[in-house]
């Protein structure tokens, strides 16, 4: 009588283990084995973290085993169960893994294919093709599109984390991790602060520290050369040729690409916070030239705090010490309204879910694009929709800490929406697009440099994985379940479909790069630059001057927001900028959905590149005041999940 070897490695997070009835049948090309209770007398089955082993004897020989099918059945009351991976031993002593990595809810059942991935025309038997068209027709039924405002990204169909599949619910460790963040950060003055924060502090009054940060700060992604002044921006040679160094005019400067341009137009017309009638809060959409001095550091010569030149004047470092230095504040104050709603929210978490969510309604898991992708979405719907349940909700942080607050981060998005392409989330092409990819001009643009180096590598890497599988421009085309995922994300400027290998392996990078490295960058350094509250004020309490000679230190003051915005705001950066404990890092895959050795060894060759740029960067670092790590690759997360 034949005799199978299975083997069941349970998960290890939090309550992962069951006391369910736990059957499996074995389905092969010849027959099926008998439906078997996997149960060992006097022993304790499937708890966490546990491997076990049964054997399944059979009547006859299953030929090749084609599916594993596991069933939950209620002991005594309903307990959830995840597993890892099943481990099959044959009769004539081969191995087959059938990846699982998902948990089974109530009484439920969960059909498995083995390890290998195939491509949707590689499935040649109907018993494969109709397992692989259910999986979808269940996944579609599950992971539903929601609009949760009017021209938002499309999002998941849930108003609340636990209303989501279990499948992309927070693990409980996680869960509260994210929670408490928030009361840590009330404690946190009571401990030595990094280096960074001591950094800021000490320095944010002074112009090298304000034009650094649009290089290196949170919000890397709005500075652009300026070739020529908008008519909007009146400014003059006679205004900024004190601040000029090399004895040429403001034009000459512009021409010779020394001369570049922060325009926070985003901001026009959005409505300020105004939740809270005791207290008046104000916005700006501030526009900002800088000039690259002999030093090649990026200075602030000439700030206007509207975008009608005949209501702003121009404010300029030759000005009072209190005028220039309130309009600088609110430079940051509207930065980072841009940055926390823009680049950080919508261009990476909103976009990440976006790719989630069609890649659960578009790609079995037997498919090589959902192994590929399925770590780089870990816990980013459940994060998103923590942050819509808490965060940007009505009555959420938002409200009681931004200015945007109360409706304003909502019309920023809407109105950012219009301009999102697809090129834009490409590294290198935004880079390029704000002619900001010429590395002796501009040496100290540590975001670029570090972008460039882990966008190839990822590149490289998605490269190495679809190569194995997409042989030729024809086999992208033929693939219904790919251009089905494409088309499922394509609801603003995006490709409708891919057409070659290329475009594919750029598609893809785009997709991992924006939920790892964009994310890192943009995410993680928000305690050391936005902490300090005069560096990032969330809100402002005046409206910004209309006219020089009014700044004082009382107006300043005045102008901050107030302690209970600020701790509010202080507890959210605090949160943001956090590591998880047993975090995942680019590179790293412990849950193994890809078995070919192929694919190990690209998985294998990305690590070590990743390695060496993480090596790079720390020897460039060391020695500095201010060091750049946020893409250091052995401190960004594999996904958006904070």
């Amino acid at each position: 009588m034949p005799s199978y070897t299975v083997t069941i490695a349970t998960g290890n997070q939090w309550f992962a283990g069951t006391d369910d009835y736990i059957y499996i049948t074995l389905v092969g090309t010849e027959t099926c084995s008998e439906r078997t209770l996997l149960d060992k007398p006097l022993y304790n089955d499937f708890e966490r973290g546990a491997i076990d082993s049964y054997d399944v004897r059979t009547s006859e020989n299953l030929g090749d085993l084609v599916f594993v099918k596991l069933e939950k059945k209620k002991y005594w009351v309903q307990d959830d169960w995840y597993c890892r991976y099943i481990t099959v031993k044959t009769p004539s002593g081969d191995y087959l893994e059938f990846p699982c990595f998902r948990w089974l809810v109530d009484d439920s059942e969960v059909v498995l294919r083995d390890g290998r991935a195939f491509l949707p025309q590689d499935d040649k038997t109907s018993l494969v093709k109709q397992h692989r068209q259910k999986e979808l027709e269940t996944r579609r039924k599950i992971y539903k599109w929601k609009e949760w405002q009017p021209g938002f990204p499309m999002s998941i169909n849930a108003n609340k984390h636990k209303e989501l599949p279990r499948d992309i619910q927070f693990d409980s460790e996680k869960g509260m991790d994210f929670l408490l963040n928030y009361s840590k950060a009330f404690v946190l003055m009571s401990h030595p602060l990094c280096l960074a924060l001591e950094y800021v502090m000490e320095h944010w009054k002074e112009d090298f520290m304000f034009g650094y940060q649009f290089l290196n700060g949170c919000n890397p992604v709005l500075i652009r050369k300026c070739h020529k002044l908008p008519d909007k921006f009146p400014v003059t040679d006679e205004m900024v040729s004190v601040s000029l160094e090399r004895e040429l005019t403001l034009e000459q400067e512009m021409e010779a690409g020394n001369i570049y341009i922060v325009d926070c137009e985003l901001l026009d017309g959005i409505s300020a916070n105004s939740t809270d009638p005791c207290t008046l809060q104000y916005l700006a959409a501030p526009i900002c030239l800088l000039y690259k001095n002999n030093q090649k550091k990026i200075m602030p010569i000439a700030i206007q705090l509207g975008q009608d030149p005949k209501e702003n004047p121009i404010f300029l470092p030759t000005d009072s010490e209190y005028d220039w230095l309130l309009a600088k504040i609110w430079v940051r104050s509207s930065d980072f309204q841009i940055h926390q709603t823009v680049t950080h929210l919508l261009r990476t978490h909103l976009m990440t879910e976006v790719f989630g969510i069609a890649m659960f309604r578009q790609l079995p898991a037997v498919h090589p694009v959902y192994k590929l992708l399925i770590p780089h979405i870990r816990f980013t719907i459940a994060i998103n929709t923590k942050a819509r349940e808490q965060l940007i909700c009505e009555c959420g942080i938002f409200d009681k800490a931004n200015a945007t607050g109360g409706g304003g981060h909502v019309q920023l998005i809407q109105k950012a929406m219009k301009t999102l392409t697809y090129k834009s989330l490409c590294f290198p092409e935004m880079i390029k697009s704000r002619n900001m990819d010429d590395v002796e001009e501009m040496p100290t643009y540590f975001y670029r440099d570090d972008g460039y180096k882990v966008w190839e590598a990822t590149k490289n890497f998605v490269s190495d994985v679809v190569s194995i599988y997409y042989t030729c421009d024809e086999r992208v085309q033929e693939d219904e379940e790919i251009q089905a995922f494409i088309k499922d994300v394509c609801s603003f400027e995006f490709p409708k479909s891919v057409k070659t290998c290329e475009e594919l392996i750029e598609y893809l990078t785009v997709v991992v790069f924006t939920a790892s490295s964009q994310h890192a960058a943009v995410n993680f350094g928000q305690y050391d630059w936005c902490s300090w509250i005069p560096n990032a004020p969330p809100t402002m309490r005046k409206p910004p001057p209309n006219e020089k000679g009014l700044a004082n230190v009382n107006l300043i003051i005045d102008s901050l927001p107030d302690r209970g915005r600020s701790s509010w705001h202080l507890g959210a950066v605090w949160a943001l900028s956090q590591f998880q404990e047993n975090e995942l890092y680019l590179g790293m895959y412990p849950d193994e959905h890809f078995i070919e050795k192929p694919v190990k060894q690209a998985m294998e060759k990305f690590r070590k590149q990743l390695t060496e740029i993480s090596s790079f960067i720390k020897k460039r670092n060391d020695g500095k005041k201010l060091p750049y790590a946020y893409l250091s690759p052995d401190k960004i997360p594999n996904s958006v999940a904070v």
